[in-house]
């Protein structure tokens, strides 16, 4: 059951993207931005550890986990570092994901050949 419901969340959050893009006028960048900042809201008020127990990877791999990590690294580094953490707790829970996405990235820019858009 925690695969169908993992799949049902993600495929929800998913549909809600699709129709924010169908449906309005937003650019795809702030659709981004709404679902790292609703992961973040949902984390600030409780819930999003709910929904993760709930629905594992459905909700944590998308990208409102992003969301939810960075607010996690900010509440830490805030404990830790008092003020300062509020600039760098994000940055710093955030990194290694950050660093493969851009790692891989090159590394398949490099192996890949690129086509003409026109």
């Amino acid at each position: 059951m925690n695969y169908f419901w993992a799949f049902v969340v993600g495929g929800a959050l998913c549909v809600i993207g699709q129709l924010l893009i169908d449906l309005t006028k937003l650019t795809p960048a702030r659709i981004l931005v709404l679902f790292v900042v609703s992961g973040l809201v949902l984390s600030a008020i409780g819930v999003w550890d709910k929904l993760a127990d709930f629905a594992g990877a459905g909700a944590t791999v998308p990208i409102m986990g992003f969301g939810h990590t960075l607010a996690q690294g900010v509440e830490e580094a805030i404990k830790q570092h008092g003020f300062v953490g509020i600039f760098t707790g994000g940055l710093t829970a955030c990194s290694g994901g950050v660093s493969a996405s851009l790692i891989f990235g090159f590394l398949a820019a490099l192996i890949t050949k690129s086509k003409s858009q026109s």
